[in-house]
């Protein structure tokens, strides 16, 4: 066990030292009571508002779950950092509720972050030994938002290096399936899929550039979103391609993405992009859900990601033959064949040159003692060889893209601006002219065509030969994709399908992504991450 990691479980045990355990929780006594991996938000709120259950006996349940699974047991290494003052804070907030009431459904909701979001009172690494120890100056926006609305942060997730590259961090090494652990949890945001997944949480955010929600997302059996482009604010977020970035919610539950999506929106001045939610974004996003949603709605099936995986395909036909049952109408529809083999182009083209510009500006914010430019970066990892004896490890893998990414062009090339100014709108046309033209409220596909691969192997979009995933085509047009959990394969590893829609159509998708939900409940608790005795909620 390492210096960081033994000062993290020293830690953990303190704090549940902390707090009593719920009254009655889990015991005999509740007939009727539910699994913690089982009840949403509204769930919680339900058993705050009867008294059964207080946010400081919430956090100390996912707590335990912590110290039994990613600092002992399986070692899942989802968590890099635990808030030393998620009790205190939770105490404060159960005072609060009894004195005025709840600010809102996340009032005492614990939340971890993927650890590239800032957060002004732990660090914020983006999984870099080369950060180690960064405290930003502030709150991300959407964290400020969150703590206004009463969630608890209780800690930052572990990532895949800079968001990019195996699924592992310099910092604290790879992360693990909890459904498999020679499995891949997929990345960037990989730690808060395996936390998530594993009840660390009720909920978490990650960040998607290419689809570093939705590959995590489906990889550990969760729901998750990658917005419309816009409509969170990336301020205070480390960047990777800030044309394809953004943040998104993760969770066990549609239900708890919708609600947890409500508190984060909102017109940011400090990031542009969010100028166009204006007027286009809701303040509840939960009041959409309805489990008769498919009823009436047109969805058309994107035929050119499946044939990879028979048992992908099997769980998908599945999946929409209850859309059907559920009063849907289902039409087949194809790409073109020049989007199919040009899309890890247009991506490149843009990410490569955008991240050495973009993550020197974020690195100017930071305190005396780290990094400037990218080239220094470089020069610091080269004298990085092998594991630390204070804990950190080599990442190869993440730093050879450096100089990949220093010699991918400039911000200025004909190239790239031919890109931004029309590569990027050619997609996004032509994704809601499918849209449009056949009278689609969403296209579904596999999240991934295949199930997920073997733990330590990239399969990026810039990997030599990517996974034919539509998920980047996500980020390319800016469009909204919710992912839901569709089933299992025969080795018991997770498939989920997603929703794309048009801009700002998130109310829609998280409407049909309920139903759709509610009407298979395929979601699994991880092998690897059972139920612990007494953390049942009597709601």
């Amino acid at each position: 066990m390492n210096t960081a990691r033994s000062l993290r479980f020293a830690t953990a045990a303190a704090m549940i030292g902390l707090a009593a355990p719920a009254p009655g929780v889990g015991t005999a006594v509740f007939a009727q009571s539910t699994p913690l991996s089982e009840v949403t938000i509204s769930d919680l709120n339900a058993a705050f508002a009867s008294g059964s259950l207080s946010s400081e006996q919430l956090v100390s349940l996912f707590l335990a779950r912590i110290r039994a699974y990613d600092d002992q047991g399986p070692r899942l290494n989802a968590m890099l950092t635990l808030n030393p003052r998620a009790l205190e804070t939770a105490r404060a907030l159960d005072a609060e509720r009894r004195r005025t009431g709840p600010r809102s459904l996340l009032h005492g909701i614990p939340v971890v972050l993927k650890d590239n979001v800032d957060t002004h009172d732990m660090p914020t690494t983006a999984g870099s030994i080369l950060l180690r120890g960064s405290v930003p100056p502030d709150d991300a926006y959407i964290v400020r938002k969150l703590r206004e609305a009463g969630a608890i942060i209780l800690g930052k997730a572990n990532m895949s290096e800079l968001a990019s590259g195996v699924q592992m961090s310099s910092i604290d090494g790879p992360m693990l399936n909890p459904h498999h652990l020679g499995r891949t949890p997929s990345g960037s945001s990989g730690g808060t899929g395996v936390a998530i997944a594993a009840s660390y949480a009720q909920v978490g955010i990650g960040t998607d550039t290419g689809g570093s929600v939705r590959g995590p997302s489906t990889s550990n059996g969760i729901a998750g979103l990658k917005p419309t482009l816009g409509l969170l604010s990336r301020d205070g977020i480390v960047p990777l391609a800030l044309s394809f970035d953004t943040a998104g919610p993760m969770a066990r539950h549609v239900y708890d993405v919708a609600a947890m999506l409500s508190a984060m929106v909102g017109v940011d001045p400090a990031d542009p992009a969010t100028a166009a939610s204006e007027g286009r974004y809701e303040t509840d996003y939960t009041r959409f859900l309805d489990s008769g949603a498919l009823d009436g709605a047109r969805i058309g099936v994107a035929r050119d990601f499946l044939g990879y995986d028979t048992e992908v395909d099997w769980i998908i036909e599945a999946a929409l033959d209850r859309m059907r049952e559920g009063g849907a109408t289902t039409v087949d529809v194809r790409y073109p064949p020049w989007l199919l083999d040009a899309k890890a182009e247009f991506y490149q083209t843009i990410r490569w040159r955008e991240f050495p510009v973009q993550i020197e500006d974020y690195l100017a914010t930071l305190s005396p003692g780290y990094p400037r430019t990218l080239e220094e970066m470089v020069e610091r990892a080269k004298r990085i060889l092998a594991p630390m004896p204070d804990g950190g490890m080599p990442n190869p893998t993440r730093w050879s893209f450096f100089e990949q990414e220093l010699d991918g062009g400039s911000l200025d090339d004909s190239e790239y601006t031919a890109m931004r100014d029309h590569g990027l709108p050619l997609v996004r046309a032509l994704l809601i002219g499918v849209l449009d033209g056949h009278g689609l409220d969403a296209i579904v596909y596999p999240t991934s065509p295949t199930r997920p691969g073997p733990a330590g192997v990239y399969r990026g979009s810039s990997a030599p030969n990517p996974a034919p995933s539509a998920t980047n085509l996500a980020n390319l047009s800016g469009l909204p994709d919710l992912i839901v959990p569709a089933g299992y394969t025969g080795d018991r590893l997770p498939v989920g399908i997603s929703f794309l829609g048009r801009e700002f159509s998130e109310a829609r998708l998280l409407a049909l992504g309920y139903a759709f939900e509610q009407a298979t409940r395929v979601r699994r608790d991880p092998v690897h991450a059972p139920a612990l005795e007494g953390e049942a909620i009597r709601r």
